[in-house]
């Protein structure tokens, strides 16, 4: 059954989620910051940007899809030549129907590519005529390929890295909320940092069983510059929605943080924004973060391996022997 939580908590109806039904649904935001949602009733082509998602593929699966594109379309062109027939070419040696499409396909990927090594050509007005129009796609293909990389390079994007984890732990003769993230790239020094976070709950509502947002007030939500790691802290007061709530009435209200960083970025002379979330599972109790910077002397060095690692609470001497 849902929880009744802190009355005095406020309310956050701007978050642009709806409140929803009396049973969990899964994580609103992702945690590499995408909505966890899925559009129906109009036709696929019509919902999908191509531009925008090979913009946003992940490397490996762009460089794929660029392959696997390439491999297809010269199978395509490959297939004309054929139905055309052999005959429309010279030059080609190969003695069996293998060795003949091997050479016709070698000829589209030289034709496509503007390489043309020659030994294969048409001679035919047929070949010649798809050849042309082969030559005019593989322009634009290249075209395309090449803004996609420029696109890829060119888009500003927030190299921050959250904590796995958020923790509850003792806080200032209080209780509270912490979570901790760090930029991680060397020549990208995110300054005007903004960070909101709200939390989700599932509670009752009369009879019925509803979701709620909470905006989450912090101890900061803004700092000048970001050279180190930040760790975002939420204290647990009287006005907090999580004043009083046990690991089981965590896990009871369904409970998720979800949390956007925004800040300017000056090698891309731009802002930059970043996303993710919490769910109760995800968010340990009586643990604290250890330090993960040391001293050497001349300068500071920031161990970015350490963003994850936590101990008890209580444990003062191991959170010193780790850090």
């Amino acid at each position: 059954m849902a929880l009744r939580i802190n009355p005095f908590s406020r309310v956050n109806n701007d978050t642009g989620f709806g409140s929803s039904s009396n049973s969990s649904v899964g994580r609103f935001v992702n945690r590499d910051g995408s909505f966890n949602l899925r559009k129906e009733g109009i036709p696929f082509w019509e919902r999908i940007s191509l531009y925008h998602t090979l913009l946003n593929l992940p490397s490996w699966k762009f460089f794929s899809a660029i392959i696997l594109c390439f491999i297809a379309i010269n199978l395509v062109y490959t297939g004309i030549y054929l139905t055309l027939g052999a005959h429309e070419f010279q030059g080609i040696l190969g003695a069996n129907e293998w060795q003949v499409f091997k050479e016709i396909y070698f000829f589209s990927t030289e034709t496509f590519t503007t390489v043309g090594y020659g030994r294969v050509n048409p001679i035919g007005d047929g070949a010649n005529l798809v050849a042309s129009l082969e030559a005019l796609n593989g322009f634009l293909y290249l075209a395309v390929f090449t803004g996609l990389i420029y696109g890829r390079f060119a888009k500003p994007k927030a190299f921050l890295m959250f904590s796995d984890h958020a923790v509850i732990a003792p806080y200032q003769e209080r209780t509270a909320l912490m979570f901790r993230l760090a930029s991680y790239k060397d020549m990208h020094t995110l300054t005007d940092l903004e960070v909101k976070a709200n939390i989700a709950l599932l509670v009752t509502e009369g009879e019925k069983s509803v979701y709620k947002f909470f905006e989450l007030t912090l101890e900061r939500n803004r700092i000048q510059n970001l050279p180190m790691n930040w760790t975002v802290v939420h204290p647990i007061d009287e006005d907090s929605p999580l004043l009083g709530l046990n690991e089981d009435d965590l896990k009871t209200a369904d409970v998720e943080i979800y949390v956007t960083v925004r800040g300017f970025d000056d090698v891309f002379s731009n802002f930059v924004l970043k996303r993710t979330s919490y769910t109760w599972e995800e968010i340990k109790l009586d643990r604290r973060f250890v330090p993960m910077y040391r001293e050497t002397g001349t300068r500071t060095i920031l161990e970015l391996q350490k963003l994850n690692t936590s101990v008890p609470a209580t444990s003062k001497k191991e959170a010193e022997r780790l850090s």
